[in-house]
């Protein structure tokens, strides 16, 4: 019996398929709830060296008072080629190593599941890594590097929206055909293609001359949370405080990339950096500001930007909801009460969503159709649930046109309902 694996590694989350006796299942990784089909991508590392993941890591870092290497957002470094390796508790770790720890763990649940060892593995993958090619293939070879260090042997990939719209073909009767526009919104990166799909035998056969268009952006839910971030909360940790260089009576502001670095919350590790904590401690002795920097260090030191960004992201998931909502945070002396509007939300993120709004038409406008020849547009993904995003395809294909189901697991279903497509 031919058992195959499929893995949506994500940037927030990650989740496993099995595909076995011609039938696909999405199995709970992480817990025996439905929510435990979904794994935060995330890596835990205590002084003792013993490494977690997913809601186990998040417990672990919580009951450790957070003494620990906590990452997150490892997904994003994957086309990084100045990010190698990092040093953690003296031990390196390349980035590969690092996923490879996290789809080790997912096949071993997968292995539980099914009773037996697992070999073959499609990998789910962004349209667009990035925008550098070379970087885009790099990416790849790391994930694949990962998996292969994992211990899957036979491995292929599959684009994320591409499966997202096989899953969204089983639902379909024997012989109907759409033509859909996918909309997969990740935690990096939002995917889009054009796709002709049809019910029944159909969906087993080769399917490249079906894929009428791909494309994707760099924007997507961890850059909507940097943007409220950057223009509703940075102000608590210097960005706007100013600070006098050594030996001159002149102003000048905390340097860009520090706090552009602090609203990425994949990065603020790196401001762990020897030189730039002596930095901020140069800044700190004649700011005038000081509370805010004192914040930056405590932020940095203590390692809470992770529980500063969940309250963040919780905003913004209430956001889809109601009108207005309220970004709540307490740490140490730090207490923060911002309000946030939807209209205020939509108005900070307008150049993001004018960028997906241009990639949409792109696509689009490569598939050699009109919107109006767009039958269905299937949403998949947490970000696809912002009225504004919503809104987006509305305007261009009509609110009728717009299906979402599954908003999590459609990408990893569809990556089971790959693997006759590699067979």
């Amino acid at each position: 019996m031919q058992i195959v694996f499929g893995i949506d590694f994500g940037t927030t989350n990650s989740a496993l398929s099995v595909y076995r006796n011609g039938t696909v299942e999405v199995v709970a990784i992480d817990g025996s709830s439905h929510a435990g089909e979904l794994m935060r991508s995330v890596l835990y590392f205590n002084e003792e060296n013993e490494i977690y993941t997913g809601q186990e890591a998040i417990r672990q870092y919580v009951g450790d008072g957070a003494a620990g290497r906590f990452m997150q957002s490892i997904k994003t470094f994957l086309p990084n080629t100045s990010f190698d390796s990092t040093e953690i508790f003296g031990k390196r770790y390349t980035i590969d190593d690092l996923v490879a720890i996290i789809l080790r763990n997912i096949k071993a649940r997968g292995e539980a599941h099914v009773g037996c060892p697992v070999e073959n593995v499609v990998l789910g993958r962004p349209v667009v890594f990035s925008t550098d090619a070379a970087k885009d293939a790099v990416a790849e070879q790391r994930l694949e590097k990962a998996a292969r260090k994992a211990g899957f042997k036979n491995i292929w990939f599959q684009y994320e929206p591409v499966a997202a719209a096989l899953a969204f073909e089983e639902s379909l009767q024997a012989g109907q055909e759409r033509i859909v526009f996918i909309g997969d919104f990740g935690g990096g990166t939002s995917d889009f293609s054009v796709i002709r799909v049809k019910g029944g035998a159909f969906a087993r056969s080769d399917r490249r001359s079906d894929v009428l268009s791909l494309g994707g952006v760099y924007v997507a839910g961890d850059k909507f949370d940097s943007q409220i971030m950057w223009d509703k909360v940075a102000h608590h940790f210097g960005r706007y405080a100013r600070y006098k260089t050594m030996g001159k009576d002149t102003w000048v502001n905390v340097p860009k990339s520090i706090v552009y670095t602090l609203c990425q919350w994949h990065r603020i590790p790196l401001l762990r950096a020897r030189a730039t904590r002596e930095h901020i401690r140069v800044i700190k002795g004649t700011t005038d500001n000081r509370q805010a920097i004192e914040h930056l260090e405590n932020i940095i030191s203590d390692n809470y930007g992770f529980f500063l960004f969940q309250a963040i992201e919780k905003a913004k998931c209430e956001l889809s909801g109601r009108d207005q909502t309220q970004i709540s945070f307490i740490e140490r002396d730090l207490t923060i009460n911002e309000e946030l509007g939807k209209g205020e939300f939509e108005t900070l993120n307008a150049d993001n969503f004018r960028q997906i709004a241009g990639c949409i038409d792109e696509v689009v406008a490569r598939s050699g159709l009109s919107p109006a020849q767009i039958d269905t547009v299937f949403l998949t993904g947490g970000t696809s649930r912002i009225p504004h995003i919503q809104a987006l395809f509305a305007e261009r294909f009509g609110w009728n046109k717009l299906e979402n189901r599954d908003a999590f697991t459609s990408v990893v279903h569809g990556l089971g309902s790959s693997v006759p497509l590699f067979m």
